[in-house]
């Protein structure tokens, strides 16, 4: 049985060791170098933190909205005293998160997506479908949980956050269901969301994926806000970043693959040439902030998937910054979803 992130679990539901995914080609890309300053913005078990500050004389800042995932570093303070810190908050924060730190300015920003193993490890945070627990899924214990939003959406709008995060064709059928099954009781714990959406889909066979997978992913997605965290974390790196410095990140689904490669490929894009219809004035307007270190993402090797199943569907991408300034955040241009969602959720 795999977490999120490749840690993977014992027979028993105890945990094996963390084994970080596209670990190589993480620090072959982002090349940390003595002096530097690089930002961790997804800490979690810190396991590219550790890699990174063993890689280079590097001071590195870590950032986790999750209080729990922080717990893991004390020992790399204690490891590399006056190198490593630690702080509490969303790497699309990172700016003011660093400007604490008396940080203005970063040689590399690593950014590891999706739920933690420590977060799918606690039945009690609500994030799995594997262990019965209360259907919270909140990574920093703030704002409404899944469950609100299970239990308070109209049928549509509970269609169409299924839909457009989770990327699941049976969606209405499913939030038809959820709504049957509410009107009896509130829809508290995962085990009875995950039984609902398997009498839907149908049970899960042989290693097949889940049949409750997309759904439980979009309900995280849209409880952290976790697509809009990932627009606004990559137009902070890029306004944190100096030039020459490199920018990683590693996703795990279409989605967050989706954004970065829109922000990375619209950042590097060449300027225009002028012409009668396009003066050079009106080209030199924009000027890409990045240079791309990887047009296509890297991918696992076939040994690393046979050893860590979980890594199957990471993806890498890279790019350098440049000199030229950093341009204006643009949700629409990235394809960050929007849903509205009732009642303040």
């Amino acid at each position: 049985m795999m977490t999120d992130r490749g840690r993977p679990l014992s027979a028993a539901g105890g945990l094996v060791r963390h084994i970080p995914v596209l670990l190589s080609e993480v620090l072959s890309t982002l090349r940390p170098e003595d002096g530097d300053v690089v930002i961790d913005g997804t800490f979690g078990a810190g396991g590219y933190a550790r890699a990174i500050l063993e890689a280079a004389d590097c001071r590195l800042i870590a950032i986790d909205r999750d209080a729990e995932a922080l717990a893991n570093a004390q020992d790399l303070a204690e490891a590399f005293p006056g190198r490593f810190q630690a702080v509490l908050g969303r790497y699309s924060e990172m700016e003011r998160l660093a400007a604490t730190a008396g940080v203005t300015a970063v040689d590399g920003v690593t950014l590891d997506l999706g739920v933690s193993s420590m977060q799918l490890d606690q039945p009690e945070r609500g994030f799995s479908f594997a262990k019965d627990g209360p259907l919270d899924m909140r990574m920093g214990g703030e704002g409404p949980t899944a469950a609100d939003l299970v239990n308070d959406l109209e049928e549509s709008e509970l269609a169409d956050i299924i839909y457009i995060f989770g990327e699941e064709r049976r969606s209405r059928a499913i939030a038809k269901a959820i709504v049957k099954r509410r009107e009896m009781a509130p829809i508290m714990r995962t085990g009875d969301l995950a039984d609902i959406v398997a009498g839907v889909l149908g049970r899960k066979r042989d290693d097949t994926k889940h049949p409750a997978t997309r759904t439980f992913q979009a309900l995280r997605l849209c409880v952290n806000a976790e697509l809009e965290e990932l627009a606004e974390g990559l137009s902070a790196a890029e306004r944190l970043l100096r030039p020459g410095g490199r920018l990683v990140v590693v996703t795990f689904h279409s989605l967050e693959d989706r954004i970065v490669k829109r922000f990375l490929s619209n950042r590097s894009a060449a300027p225009q040439k002028g012409s009668r219809y396009l003066p050079d004035s009106a080209a030199e307007e924009f000027l890409p902030s990045f240079q791309l270190l990887n047009r296509r993402p890297l991918e696992p090797t076939t040994e690393e998937i046979r050893t860590n199943p979980r890594a199957r569907s990471a993806r890498l991408r890279a790019a350098r910054r440049t000199e030229a300034p950093a341009h204006k955040p643009d949700f629409a241009g990235l394809g960050v979803p929007r849903v509205r969602r009732q009642r303040g959720t």
